[in-house]
């Protein structure tokens, strides 16, 4: 009888995830009959809901995915097994525990184990249904490239090179109007695609979640990139970016079974800020918003997820459960889910790249004289 794998994408989309998807499966098809893989729709909802959603993924339904971005079995940042949204008589929600709904199901079904491709809180569940009994293996996924048990994620290298054309398009604007131009990219509570975006592209400031900035200092390099009254400055900042003393900008979350603060508007904050403190030049605020995340995936993001889709196989194959995918040093390698889940991998304020980026000129707003 052919062993049988389900595969489920959680947490936001991401470029890259169908080629892994499509590495899972074409690596299956090596093996012959005797591996089957099916995928999950909307991350564990398709095996939780009370109508299961649970497609065959053949070689013909994931031929030529790896060119196209978000997922084709859908996604979902929302509830979980642990945490299913269950809608009451009255009207209202309820958060259920389905896991062992999930683990009945898993097993009536006939599966050997779970592949889950997502981000931080995709893992942590990884990691719980691995201590109830379901094998488990996990591919890390996030534009935020903040898992700490690997050097990248796929998905990042592409948010930064959008990220990065972006840059290159307001420079040109900015100069024009000798306008100041602040962006907006994503990264939660990790400033890795700002830090790469405003290496890459020039940028006079980056403001990060890890390195809080004074708008006094702000104005100060603003101010050098001004010479009577021409110039311009490109500064790029992070969602979750917070002055010393502040708090991050956002909304609470107010769909069910979301349980994420809305990270958004620190760019408009920023612009106040600097109003505030007198700054005379014509200030402009771009939100890149889920651009970031969308459309094709760079040749890097593909490679990278097609190796962690054969690998995450390879593991199933050799019942090596509880571990998550990574690229270390070069190679593709695994590590065990409570080990990548221990903490965030968040840029230290010592980092080379950081320490490259001030050698260049971008200022922080971390500066005090």
């Amino acid at each position: 009888m052919a062993k049988k794998i389900l595969v489920a994408t959680g947490g936001g989309d991401c470029p890259g995830l169908n080629a892994v998807i499509r590495g899972i499966v074409k690596r299956a098809a090596h093996e012959g009959e005797d591996w089957q893989v099916f995928g999950c729709i909307e991350s564990f909802n398709g095996i939780l809901k009370d109508n299961v959603e649970i497609v065959p993924l053949t070689e013909e339904t994931v031929s030529g995915i790896h060119v196209k971005g978000g997922t084709i079995i859908k996604t979902t940042n929302k509830g979980g097994p642990f945490h299913f949204p269950v809608r009451q008589p009255d009207g209202s929600w309820k958060m259920e525990d389905r896991s062992q709904l999930m683990k009945k199901r898993f097993e009536n079904m006939g599966f050997d184990a779970i592949i889950n491709i997502g981000g931080d809180g995709s893992q942590r569940i990884s990691l719980d249904l691995l201590n109830i009994g379901i094998p488990v293996v996990g591919v890390p996924k996030t534009i935020d490239n903040d898992l700490s048990s690997t050097d990248f994620t796929f998905g990042f290298q592409t948010a930064v090179q959008i990220a990065t054309e972006a840059v290159d398009k307001l420079v040109t604007t900015a100069e024009s109007h000798n306008r100041v131009f602040i962006m907006e990219v994503m990264g939660r509570d990790a400033g890795w695609i700002a830090l790469h975006t405003a290496i890459a592209g020039g940028a006079d400031v980056c403001i990060i979640p890890e390195i809080p900035y004074h708008p006094e200092a702000i104005a100060r390099k603003i101010a050098t990139r001004y010479k009577n009254g021409m110039g311009f400055c490109n500064i790029v900042i992070a969602e979750g970016a917070k002055r010393v003393g502040g708090d991050v900008v956002g909304k609470a979350p107010t769909a069910v079974g979301d349980q994420h603060i809305k990270l958004g508007g620190v760019g408009d904050v920023l612009k106040q800020e600097l109003l505030d403190l007198g700054v005379e030049h014509d200030i402009r605020v771009t939100v890149l918003g889920h651009l970031q995340r969308g459309g094709t995936p760079m040749a890097y993001d593909r490679i990278l997820a097609t190796e962690f889709g054969v690998k995450a196989f390879d593991l199933v194959k050799e019942k090596k459960y509880g571990n998550l995918v990574v690229y270390r040093n070069n190679s593709i390698s695994y590590v065990p889910l409570e080990e990548a889940v221990k903490e965030p991998h968040l840029v230290k304020p010592d980092d080379f790249l950081v320490t490259t980026a001030r050698a260049v000129g971008v200022a922080f707003g971390d500066e005090t004289v």
